[in-house]
């Protein structure tokens, strides 16, 4: 395994779980621990974002440069993101909304397969 490899693995692990849990720790009222789980999970998306920039830098690539493609990128990926939520929400926990929950998690999943062709492109073959 190569050394960069390893590092995000470390990396990737340790502030996935931390994020994990601190979202965990927000969001169940039993454990009573709003305030640590957002310090917490603030830890893991840092320790997360610290890995991109480590990561490019041991490849040797240039930063990240921010363009209107990757703001819109990242704008319909968040988007995405919550339509899904809202779509498993709605089929989950609030009654009776089934149906229309399947149709919004459906038009989620669509928004975040579209990420592959602005992401990737399109090319002829």
């Amino acid at each position: 395994m190569k050394k960069k490899n390893f590092v995000s693995l470390i990396m990737g692990t340790v502030g996935g779980i931390l994020f994990a849990l601190g979202m965990c720790m927000c969001l169940l009222p039993e454990w009573n621990a709003f305030v640590p789980g957002a310090a917490m999970g603030a830890v893991g998306v840092l320790i997360l974002l610290a890995m991109l920039f480590i990561r490019r830098k041991m490849e040797g690539k240039p930063t990240v440069k921010i363009s209107g493609k990757t703001i819109g990128a990242t704008a319909l990926g968040i988007l995405g993101a919550l339509v899904l939520g809202v779509g498993m929400c709605m089929t989950m926990v609030w009654e009776g909304l089934m149906l229309p929950g399947i149709i919004v998690g459906i038009i989620g999943i669509v928004l975040l397969m579209c990420l592959i062709p602005l992401c990737k492109g399109l090319k002829q073959g």
